[in-house]
């Protein structure tokens, strides 16, 4: 009898613990389902492998622009919570009504799925490098990876020394970037570069590689005289609400440095420069031999009046004793004493 007992104990202790951790091991993280207006993702599981998405350059996330994250068969009441990293969140994409713009939405999102077991939200990027998501939901956390894909070109910079020495050879470089500032490979930007009353039209293709993406190169000569005037141009997007205006025209002067000019004229101040010195030290030295002239005059000056003083007193003292000697002879018993 102990012995059963004993043995349903066991069991209704084991039935007890089967009761209590079956939620926890019950927990559905569902199923994550990776689409792009509609169709399956390409990617983006690992970093490497990013899904590629273009930006949102019309400022509207449209379907065509972000990556729908469809969270299926959790269970009942799951809060699914993303987190992004370079990219953007939101719960729906523009609609007539109801627009999402490229500044629309967060770095993180959460959804409560409430009596229901799924919840849809989309990921944009305004950015050419790679971002991330991670979704949690019942404990588990996946991470998934997005990458924007430049828009059309929409300004450019143009990169030129403000001056140069005649006959030497200078780099003029162009950039091309989209509407969010991200570099734009194999764009078309123009060159015209003046000096002399001559000028020369050039197409430059901006490069794709990732060291020099967006930007070309052109090197031009100096001439001996005057400017180089440059001015690149090229066709770019037109203008959003909302967004950055388009710049297709930009310019730069490069002066003619006169190198020999400069060095005469540096020269010239060079000695200028020499003259003054030497005109101070001058001014100093004779300065300090008046300062040695003033101090002998006053040297003599003084041994003069010590000589004077000194004889005034020898005279004087002579004088003295001279008298009181006599009076010392006639008065001997009212004596004086002699100076010294």
């Amino acid at each position: 009898m102990n012995s059963f007992k004993k043995v349903s104990l066991i069991i209704a202790a084991a039935l007890t613990s089967t009761m209590l951790v079956s939620p926890a091991a019950n927990a559905n993280a569902g199923t994550v389902t990776l689409t792009v207006a509609g169709t399956a993702a390409t990617g983006g599981t690992v970093v490497t492998t990013p899904v590629s998405l273009p930006v949102p350059a019309d400022n509207s996330v449209d379907a065509a622009d972000a990556l729908k994250i469809a969270v299926t068969g959790v269970d009942t009441g799951t809060v699914v919570t993303a987190v992004a990293v370079n990219a953007t969140l939101v719960p729906a994409l523009a609609a007539t009504g109801a627009a999402v713009t490229a500044s629309s939405g967060s770095s993180t999102l959460s959804i409560a799925t409430g009596t229901g077991t799924s919840a849809d939200f989309y990921v944009y990027t305004k950015s050419t490098a790679v971002g991330s998501v991670s979704i949690t939901r019942a404990g588990t956390t996946t991470v998934y990876y997005v990458q924007g894909t430049a828009g059309a070109l929409n300004s450019i910079t143009l990169t030129a020394p403000a001056s140069a020495a005649a006959g030497t050879s200078q780099v003029l470089k162009v950039s091309g970037y989209d509407v969010f500032g991200n570099l734009k490979g194999g764009a078309t930007i123009n060159t015209l570069v003046s000096s002399s009353g001559a000028a020369l039209a050039t197409a430059l293709t901006t490069d794709t590689a990732v060291a020099t993406l967006g930007t070309k190169e052109q090197t031009v000569t100096v001439p001996a005289t005057g400017s180089i005037t440059v001015v690149a141009y090229a066709t770019v997007a037109t203008a959003v609400t909302g967004l950055s205006a388009p710049i297709g025209s930009v310019s730069a002067t490069i002066v003619v440095r006169d190198i020999a000019a400069e060095l005469a004229a540096k020269n010239a101040e060079l000695a200028t420069a020499n003259a003054a010195l030497k005109a101070a030290q001058d001014a100093l030295a004779a300065e300090k031999a008046g300062r040695a002239s003033d101090s002998a005059t006053a040297t003599a000056a003084a041994v003069t009046a010590k000589a004077a003083a000194d004889l005034a007193k020898a005279t004087y003292v002579a004088e003295y004793n001279a008298l009181a000697t006599k009076w010392n002879k006639k008065f001997p018993k009212l004596k004086v004493k002699l100076k010294k």
